[in-house]
């Protein structure tokens, strides 16, 4: 009995950490890994950010950027009418380009709900279009087996009881409605933080992410955990949606209350790592310098620098969220059209150099103008070529570790050599190298790729 006391005792030190009194009490490592599988796998999402801010045309931002007052804006309310709003459309093109998840804003900065609440008026089932929009793209992009995430803007710029003093809210420079603070009951919008995402997590299926945005506590008079009582709120949305992936802006990075970091509009160096470990991550990209439709943007990217840009975020070991911005009709533009479609092309022949991929193992080396992403259930290694050079690649310390070469696209053989030529002099002694023999022409893909089944 006395070895089973120190038994249980040990027992209980061990478990104790993993259930704490504070919101780690929900974060269990092996839980995480779990539902966090699926994703890692998928590499590939589309973003959709659709609002009553597609009807001014001139970015998401537009009732901050214009300090819009509140009145002003809700005129676009009355002219929401999407009238030629297709989701299986947009879940074909989704799916086509290979994307494995989507992400829809179910209600932006502006607070206008693309969803049937029963806690505001300010919805989209009051606008003339009258249907739950949310509810029907949920359903079309369930049907082509896309996994559903769900965007919530914490910040509410049309909330009643939401402060004023704000360094992003369009009516920060209005004296009176600064005034009003004072009247406004935080507690009632935190209520209703919680009433909507209950809403959101209870009616509309199984949930699959969860992009809740955004903290701010470090800009004067920001806000924070505190203010959206995010501890609250990360213990509803576990106990709603247990498998859901949350991303990390409800502002519990130090409680863990977050799945994987989400740098925006931005390219990590290297795999993002949070304390000195590599952590799951992902980056939202928009095609151009809007998220929300902007009839007057024209930095579009191109198709090349879209489908680069999916294999650098998989080379460094994560997922790219792409943005799509619907017109106020409810179509998707011509431009992000056009590159989805050249990104399917490329998926068509290559997908396996993505999904389920990860950055190389360090030991393999990156050649000049190349992009290496590894699968570690095939073990196989994918030189991504950006620019093809002539006859040969070099890839060094692989000498005897590749057993077959090919070219993905059409599954050509390429010749494996590790002797080194009269023209590899430059090679230092003892570097075990690899040269591959390839031809003179690029094959007819937008970015090339070698497939190297290792030993």
């Amino acid at each position: 009995m006395k070895h089973l006391s120190h038994l249980l005792i040990a027992l209980v030190l061990f478990i104790t950490p993993l259930f704490s009194q504070n919101t780690n009490e929900f974060t269990i490592a092996s839980e995480k890994g779990d539902r966090m599988e699926w994703w890692t796998e998928a590499r590939f999402g589309m973003f959709i950010h659709w609002g009553l801010y597609a009807l001014p045309a001139r970015h998401e931002w537009v009732m901050s950027n214009e300090k819009m007052p509140k009145k002003a804006y809700e005129k676009y309310m009355e002219y929401f009418n999407p009238d030629l709003y297709n989701p299986k459309e947009w879940a074909r093109l989704a799916k086509n380009a290979g994307m494995k998840y989507v992400v829809f804003t179910a209600k932006h900065h502006d607070g206008f709900s693309m969803f049937d609440s029963k806690f505001t008026d300010y919805k989209v089932t009051n606008a003339p279009i009258k249907r739950d929009l949310l509810k029907e793209l949920v359903d079309a992009f369930r049907a082509e087996e896309i996994r559903i995430g769900l965007y919530y803007s914490l910040i509410d710029w049309h909330h009643p009881d939401f402060l004023v003093k704000d360094p992003i809210h369009p009516e920060r420079n209005n004296q009176e409605a600064i005034s009003k603070d004072g009247q406004r009951n935080k507690k009632t919008f935190q209520k209703y933080l919680k009433n909507q995402l209950t809403e959101l997590l209870t009616n509309y299926g199984k949930i699959d992410v969860l992009f809740a945005d955004f903290s701010y506590p470090q800009k004067e008079n920001g806000k924070g955990k505190d203010y959206w009582n995010s501890e609250d709120l990360y213990k509803l949305i576990r106990k709603l949606q247990p498998q859901i992936i949350l991303n990390d802006r409800l502002d519990l990075e130090k409680e863990a209350g977050w799945d994987y970091k989400s740098p925006e509009q931005f390219m990590p160096q290297n795999w993002v790592t949070y304390q000195g470990e590599k952590v799951p991550w992902e980056t939202c990209q928009t095609f151009s310098g809007s998220w929300g439709y902007h009839r007057d943007e024209f930095t579009w990217k191109s198709p090349r620098q879209t489908i680069a840009m999916l294999i650098e975020t998989v080379s460094k070991g994560g997922n790219l969220l792409l943005n799509v911005g619907p017109t106020a009709r409810g179509v998707i533009q011509d431009e992000a059209v056009e590159r989805l479609e050249a990104t399917q092309e490329w998926m068509k022949y290559n997908s396996r150099s993505i999904y389920g991929c990860t950055q190389a193992p360090e030991e393999f080396k990156t050649p000049d103008n190349c992009l290496l992403t590894y699968n570690p259930k095939t073990n196989r290694l994918y030189v991504h070529v950006l620019e093809w050079p002539f006859k040969t690649i070099y890839l060094p310390g692989l000498a005897g570790k590749v057993k077959y070469a090919q070219i993905l696209n059409d599954a050509s053989e390429l010749k494996l050599d590790s002797k080194k030529g009269a023209w590899l002099d430059d090679v230092k002694e003892g570097d075990n190298g690899l040269k591959i023999t390839i031809p003179v022409r690029a094959p007819n893909v937008e970015i090339p790729v070698i497939e190297l089944f290792l030993n």
